[in-house]
């Protein structure tokens, strides 16, 4: 196991298709932030895993996953999802405010450096990753 933030590291959790998993992944995000001394990190990425994990199993009929990783002192949050159709494009924050739904993404580009999303294949079925990197300082 990697002893310090610098050392290269990643982490994947498999989800059911249940809001619950939501909870699970920001606790289980939080501890391995801790375990590698980026608690500085665990509030804004618990509030990015959140919108990344909601939208995949609110969005989908399938499991889910939440990949994290850690290298170059960039921090990867992402989640993969059995829907191959592209997420829609974010709205821009402000004119989300008072919204009911539809501010993940827009929450996700205002917190994070990069993001992005590119279809993919994982046990032989289609789906998407969708992933944001947020640097170290």
């Amino acid at each position: 196991m990697p002893e310090t933030a610098s050392d290269s590291w990643e982490y994947s959790l498999s989800v059911p298709n249940d809001l619950r998993a939501v909870p699970i992944c920001r606790r289980t995000l939080r501890l391995i932030l801790t375990m590698y001394g980026l608690i500085h990190l665990v509030d804004t990425a618990e509030l990015i895993a959140s919108e990344l994990v909601s939208n995949a199993v609110l969005h989908t009929k399938g499991p889910a996953a939440l990949r994290v990783s850690w290298s170059d002192g960039v921090l990867r949050i992402g989640a993969w999802d059995a829907n191959p159709e592209l997420p829609d494009p974010p709205r821009d924050l402000a004119e989300s405010t008072g919204a009911e739904s539809g501010r993940g993404t827009a929450l996700v580009r205002a917190c994070a450096d990069v993001w992005g999303w590119h279809p993919l294949s994982r046990f032989g079925h289609r789906g998407k990753y969708v992933w944001c990197d947020l640097p170290s300082a």
